[in-house]
């Protein structure tokens, strides 16, 4: 069913737009409004001027005044807005997006176009999915992902990436922190228990995303309106190992790549095995924001999230 075609709310949208992530791509965000409103549609365009902002902007809006709700900016605006569409879960209103950040995994995995009249469309006539988000819990605190949540060596890369460092290199700062993980790197083990079987790792990455830092296929068989997770292992440790997973993400091999292995389930627990004298935070990325500390309890919410793709 597209969007376009069901009863609704009138044709409004609410845009929740961030402004440091769009500060170089204003002009793709004004012609996506144009077009939409060229449509026949009603644009409110709501800036986010904090951490927090898209997430209460999302939680709070009028589902009886807007028909669809789009978000202009990074796989970090965009986690906020699903955390908040998943707290009011039936009442929220479909999700749409116009992507600004570094990797847009989400835009990748919905088929999304780049350019302003294919986003356009997809906001006007999109097709309808239903996604539950997976939610990881740790030390009191619950976060929702709509992709990922990971812990070893690529949460290291992602806590070690400041905001300001992001925003001006963009992926080249994922690079360089790599370059600086596999330097100090340790052979830190990690427990990772799956629908109640025990597993170890060096690193792990929980999904129900096929893509990740963009374009790269890591779990070849996830979906986003499938109610599995799968669980991503890399089973080998040593630095030379964490480098040459990250050349095989980027040549589009890692799905086949010895000492890497792909587990579906619906509960996933990760802790530290041994810390190979680390001592230090054992880090959680969560859609590529530094966002829990381990131990860490992750299942797919309860609660979905309607999301809007091209028809």
């Amino acid at each position: 069913m597209t969007f376009a075609s069901a009863a609704g709310p009138a044709k409004s949208v609410l845009l929740i737009f961030n402004p440091t992530a769009g500060r170089r791509r204003r002009g793709l965000v004004d012609e996506v409004v144009r077009l939409v409103r060229a449509l026949g549609w009603t644009v409110d365009v709501m800036e986010t001027a904090a951490s927090g902002d898209a997430r209460r902007l999302a939680e709070t809006c009028d589902a009886g005044r807007y028909g669809v709700i789009a978000v202009a900016g990074g796989d970090g605006t965009i986690n906020e807005v699903v955390n908040g569409l998943a707290a009011r879960a039936a009442t929220a209103p479909p999700l749409a997006l116009v992507p600004l950040g570094t990797a847009n995994v989400l835009a990748h995995e919905l088929g999304l176009g780049s350019t302003a009249s294919a986003l356009a469309e997809a906001i006007t006539d999109g097709r309808e999915i239903l996604m539950h988000p997976g939610r990881a819990s740790g030390s009191g605190l619950a976060r929702c992902f709509s992709l990922m949540a990971g812990a070893g060596f690529d949460a290291k890369v992602v806590a070690g990436v400041s905001a300001p460092l992001k925003r001006r290199w963009g992926k080249i700062a994922y690079v360089w922190r790599s370059l600086i993980e596999a330097r100090r790197y340790r052979p830190v083990r990690y427990a990772v228990e799956i629908d109640g079987v025990a597993h170890e790792a060096a690193s792990v990455i929980v999904t129900h995303a096929r893509h990740y830092a963009g374009p790269y296929v890591v779990a070849p068989e996830a979906s986003l309106d499938d109610p599995l997770l799968h669980v991503c292992l890399f089973e080998r440790w040593g630095w030379m190992h964490a480098l040459r997973f990250g050349a095989a993400l980027l040549l589009d091999a890692l799905p086949r790549t010895p000492g890497y292995h792909v587990v579906a389930g619906r509960e996933v627990r990760i802790s530290v095995l041994n810390d190979a004298g680390e001592r230090r935070r054992q880090p959680v990325q969560i859609d590529g924001d530094d966002a829990l500390t381990l131990p860490v309890s992750i299942r797919l919410s309860t609660e979905a999230v309607r999301l809007l793709k091209p028809a």
